[in-house]
């Protein structure tokens, strides 16, 4: 890699295989932001590929089995179970997994229930399990928001045959929004999800009284085992929460390669990260910094903290770059 003025370069052409989310999430817009930065940078026949993923479990495998170069999973809690090697998320050559950039973004995984059912405390979903219609992911093995959810639910007692056969039930889906919007037209009457920012959660209260129940000392015991913080969701923030919530963390997007990803990419793509930081800004900032996907601004130290070891060249790509580092250039979306 040469450099041209402070921007770096790769003058050969190069081919780089990403993996975001759906389409049309952040993570698929992160890995736009990525491919056109370093299109800009590398040798003419350069080309960039995006897969859709789901942002969970199956980013690990994809790059472990080189299915991809990059690739981004969330939240990045769930990544310490991978650095300890207890739990779930550890394939086979999970060791050779390394980071290039944290992606700051503030969330929380909030249980959520109808108030009618007089429910203030997790463990007391144990007494309801007929009256429970429970809006969340499901634990399939990739989907990081169902692995949380059901977790959260078997620390206080709550298993999903138990719940179906004293006749609740769960519905289950894939992304967010259709749980939050079965939750709120009252289809559901607990909603355990992420993407608290986001409008859909604004609306959970429109046509009732709902609670916000605390993490229990039982379930931060649960997730400690895997190292999985709880945090603090303030009052205010959600519609009828007139109090300060414990809830599960579930913040932060990671940016994921492999070990023999070469120097010269792994330094360029995070010089982009940081360097044009203000273009994937300006995609959001017609939101509130507290009411966006991505929490902007964007801090290069922050950027620089991982739950995994940084590849090497991003490691040394970090320590020359602070908040003074920019790009300079227009901005499509400014």
């Amino acid at each position: 890699m040469s450099t041209s003025g402070t921007a770096p370069v790769i003058d050969r052409p190069i081919e780089l295989r990403f993996q975001g989310d759906w389409g049309q999430a952040n993570l698929h817009r992160i890995c736009g932001w990525l491919s056109q930065e370093l299109g800009d940078r590398t040798g003419p026949g350069s080309r960039f590929a995006v897969w859709s993923g789901r942002g969970g479990a199956d980013a690990l495998t994809a790059v472990v089995d080189g299915q991809v170069d990059i690739a981004l999973m969330t939240p990045t809690a769930a990544a310490a179970m991978i650095a300890s090697r207890n739990g779930p998320l550890a394939p086979p050559g999970s060791e050779r997994l390394r980071a290039l950039a944290t992606l700051p973004q503030r969330d929380r995984l909030v249980t959520c229930v109808d108030a009618a059912l007089g429910i203030d405390r997790h463990e007391q979903l144990r007494d309801r399990l007929a009256d429970l219609t429970i809006a969340t992911s499901p634990d399939d093995g990739t989907n990081l928001i169902g692995l949380a959810a059901h977790r959260l639910l078997a620390a206080v007692g709550v298993e999903p045959a138990d719940v179906e056969r004293a006749g609740g039930r769960f519905l289950h889906s894939e992304r967010p929004f259709p749980a939050i919007a079965a939750f709120a037209d009252g289809s559901a009457n607990v909603l355990i999800h992420e993407a608290i920012m986001t409008p859909a959660w604004q609306r959970v209260a429109d046509q009732r009284s709902v609670t916000y129940l605390d993490v229990d000392p039982v379930i931060g015991q649960a997730f400690g085992a895997w190292h999985w913080p709880t945090a603090t969701v303030e009052a205010g923030f959600l519609p009828q929460l007139d109090r300060d919530l414990r809830a599960l963390e579930f913040s932060d997007f990671l940016v994921l390669c492999r070990d023999d990803l070469p120097d010269d990419v792994a330094a360029l793509t995070t010089w982009c990260m940081v360097a044009t930081r203000s273009a994937l800004e300006a995609q959001y900032s017609h939101l509130p910094p507290e009411r966006s996907p991505v929490t902007y601004p964007l801090r290069p130290a922050a950027m620089a903290q991982t739950p995994l070891p940084l590849h090497p060249a991003a490691e040394a790509t970090h320590a020359q770059l602070d908040d003074d580092t920019t790009a300079g250039d227009a901005l499509m979306w400014a």
